[in-house]
């Protein structure tokens, strides 16, 4: 797998965009897990998760809102996954991070999602800020949970039914590692 991850530039951002937008409308489709509680009609980049993202990297570590991306580039310079953290909404839990990251269809089992989490996981270390990882995955979404927990994640939580995506009931999992 010839890929390379790199922080995200921001002149990276409408390419980022499109990556995601494309990503949100496999959500539930073609033989892919639900791995975002959106309808299937509305798997769509809300416009302000788009803002979010732009918006949260120039915004210093600790403070509300930041966040921090990195994307893998193919040979060609196409994204073939992406992985951020970014703050939790709590002004009382800057010692915390929330993760959330996805791999394009043709790069999932290869290997490149544990390459994505051990990256951010090296960061995290070496900011000696955040304690805490934490991330939601929904419950059926059993390859993500693997890798988690591979990745030295534990269930922390569950919420059974939380959501019901296109009439289907769905459950969702958090989870969390503990960097020091």
């Amino acid at each position: 797998m010839n890929v390379q991850i790199v922080p995200l530039e921001p002149e990276y951002l409408p390419q980022l965009f499109m990556y995601l937008d494309k990503q949100l409308q496999e959500n539930g489709r073609d033989g892919a897990p639900v791995f975002q509680p959106l309808s299937r009609e509305n798997a769509r980049l809300p416009p302000v998760k788009a803002a979010s993202f732009a918006g949260g990297l120039s915004i210093a570590l600790g403070q509300p809102g930041w966040r921090r991306v990195w994307i893998a580039r193919d040979a060609h310079g196409a994204i073939a996954g992406h992985i951020d953290l970014r703050a939790r909404p709590d002004p009382l839990s800057t010692h915390r991070a929330m993760l959330g990251m996805g791999v394009h269809r043709a790069y999932r089992r290869l290997g490149l999602g544990r390459m994505l989490v051990d990256t951010a996981l090296a960061w995290t270390h070496a900011t000696l800020m955040l304690d805490w990882v934490d991330l939601d995955v929904l419950a059926g979404n059993h390859a993500a949970r693997r890798l988690y927990e591979r990745a030295g994640f534990i269930v922390t939580g569950e919420a059974p039914d939380l959501y019901r995506i296109d009439g289907e009931s769905h459950g969702s999992v958090t989870m969390s590692r503990r960097l020091r």
